[in-house]
This record gives C-alpha cells, structure tokens and sequence, in this order.
C-alpha cells in the first residue's frame, strides 16, 4: 500500500518530521553535493540555487554540505546565497577536514575509487578555522549539525570530537555528528559529547554495517545515509556515465558492471512499477522503514525530480512489500566496489 500525496502549508509542501539526537528534521533532507561542479559534470550557480530552492518549498528542512564539495567552499557559498531570508526555515548540516588551508599537511587514507586515496586532516588546532570558514560561506552565525568528514588516520578520533564539543559550547555549532564511522568510533566519541547522527552509505546497493546501526540504536543517535540512491543508480535511469561524471572513478558504474547491475535490480523496478511509483521514491520509502531515525539526503538539480524524491517519505510499504524487497536484496550480488 502506498501514499505520496504531500500537504501545503503557507505555500509551501509539509513532510514527516524525525528526530537526530535531538535536532528535529524532515524525514528526508537534501544533499547539495551534487551542485557543485566535477560531481555529474559541470552545473552553473543560477541552477543550484534554483534546485535547493525548490527543495525548501518542497518540505526539506535539512540541508546536507562540506567544505570539500567544490572548490574553495563552492558548495557551502552557494548554499548561503540561496537560502538568504530563510534560514530559519532549515538546519544546515556541514562536515570538515578537506578543505585545508595553506601549510596545513594532507593526512591521507585509502578508498575504493580508481583515484585510490582521499586526504583530511581533524588535526583539533584546525577545527574552529574550519568551521568559522564555513560560517562565512553559509552566511550564518550557526551551524545545526557539524560532522568531521572522515576519520584522521593520523589524529586520535576523540581530540577531533573534543574540539568539535568546544564549538558546540561557544554556541557555533548546534550538534555533533559523525560521517563514515565505525562502531567502536561512534561509541568512543559519544563518551565524550553525545553524537546527534551518523552519516553513513547506506542504500539498497549498500548495506550498512549492522554492528554500527546497533550502536546508533543502543545510544538514541540518528542515521543519514548518503548516496541512498546508489549515486543515482536507484533511479532506473542511468545507463552510462558521461566524460566528466565522477562516477568513472567508481567500479559499479564500469560499462560492463553498470549493464550487469542494472540486470540485476530489474525486479526492484518491478516493484515500484507494481506499486505506482518511481525507482527512487521505493529506494528512498525502503530506508526510511528500515529505523525510525533514518534520513536519507538524496539530492538532484531538477526541481521535478527534488520534489518526488521527497514525495517518498509519504510513501507506505507495506510487510508483504517490505519482505518481498528484503528477499530480492539478499539474492542480488552487486558487481564493483564501492567509496569505502
């Protein structure tokens, strides 16, 4: 059984509301990521704003950023600038460690994209330069939800937290959040200020670790996927990547594991065809039933596509459908790695 129709207040689409440790947010958010340029080739500023824009009047009250997403805090100044008047219209989630100013060292860590290796540095003698440079960006007194981007491999993971916990006592920063953590980090940092959410990579193509979604349960902490939509993939539109596209780099989106897997998600399409509704709207609904503090932040530059993607968390499924879902999910192999 589904449901996708939305309500109108003021003018504007109302959405289920969750709680993040405390921060209380739309069931879905956005994420902005995909405005800057180098993530699906080139995008210019007049469309960003005009995509987060429609998001907000389409009921998102979360807006998800970095300071590595574009160059020199690209995304975050475009945020800022599209959000001016309506601020308090929505909590602004930020991470840090990737934009490093001049002489800062390069701390680096492998992944599973064909470029091999990214590099942060939480050393916690930066942390306040790199949220007052965010602030500025934002064009805000305030940031909702802080998360250090990665864990430093070469810094204790607890320093980090700390320093993230004085912002939160100087009144810049609202919560601490936690992006691509283990289980034993997230308990180690929650001992030291407790942790609002966890961003993780979480989707029908990425399971999450199930020792890291019992710890964020166990301690009340809310979860944000990212890429729930498999980098687009869960849409049931992507046949190749263009020249460009970041996901060149990524081996599930190799021409030859890209056809195998979209073979091989045909009956999840199925499903949503079943059920009236889009590939993403069913990807998106079979999250936010997995716990009741999950909050995926899909995100897209089309304001048609921003607005169904949040019609999902209106979307019901029911126990036969979940089952059904949950069946073919545990039989489907995914060829090619992933981020992390």
């Amino acid at each position: 059984m589904t449901n996708t129709n939305t309500q109108s207040v003021g003018g504007e689409r109302s959405l289920p509301t969750r709680d993040l440790g405390g921060l209380e947010v739309s069931a879905l958010g956005y994420g902005a990521m995909v405005l800057s340029p180098g993530v699906y080739g080139e995008v210019d500023d007049e469309r960003g704003e005009r995509a987060l824009r429609a998001a907000v009047d389409a009921g998102a009250t979360i807006i998800d950023t970095s300071d590595g997403y574009g160059a020199d805090g690209h995304n975050e100044r475009l945020i800022g600038r599209a959000l001016r008047g309506r601020r308090d219209q929505v909590a602004i989630a930020t991470k840090f460690g990737f934009r490093l100013p001049e002489g800062v060292e390069p701390h680096p860590f492998p992944i599973g994209y064909a470029f091999g290796e990214l590099a942060v540095n939480a050393d916690p003698r930066h942390v306040r330069g790199y949220a007052e440079a965010s602030l500025r960006g934002l064009e805000t007194d305030y940031i909702d939800l802080y998360y250090p981007h990665f864990p430093d491999p070469q810094v204790p993971f607890e320093d980090t937290v700390g320093a993230v916990a004085e912002l939160i006592e100087a009144g810049l920063v609202r919560h601490l959040g936690l992006s691509n953590v283990t289980a034993d980090q997230l308990r180690a940092a929650h001992a030291v200020h407790p942790v609002a959410a966890v961003q993780i990579e979480w989707s029908m193509w990425k399971p999450a670790e199930p020792e890291l979604l019992a710890a964020a349960r166990e301690l009340g902490v809310g979860l944000v996927p990212w890429s729930p939509l498999g980098a687009g993939f869960l849409t049931g539109t992507v046949g190749q990547v263009a020249e460009g596209d970041f996901r060149q780099n990524a081996p599930r989106f190799d021409a030859a594991n890209l056809k195998a897997n979209n073979d091989r998600f045909a009956p999840v399409r199925g499903i949503a065809d079943e059920l009236g509704v889009t590939p993403a709207q069913l990807a998106l609904a079979w999250l936010l039933h997995q716990d009741p503090r999950v909050v995926p932040i899909p995100g897209s530059r089309t304001p048609k596509h921003i607005e169904e993607n949040l019609a999902a968390a209106h979307v019901r499924l029911d126990a036969d459908v979940l089952a059904r879902l949950d069946g073919i999910l545990a039989e489907t192999e995914v060829e090619g790695g992933t981020l992390l």
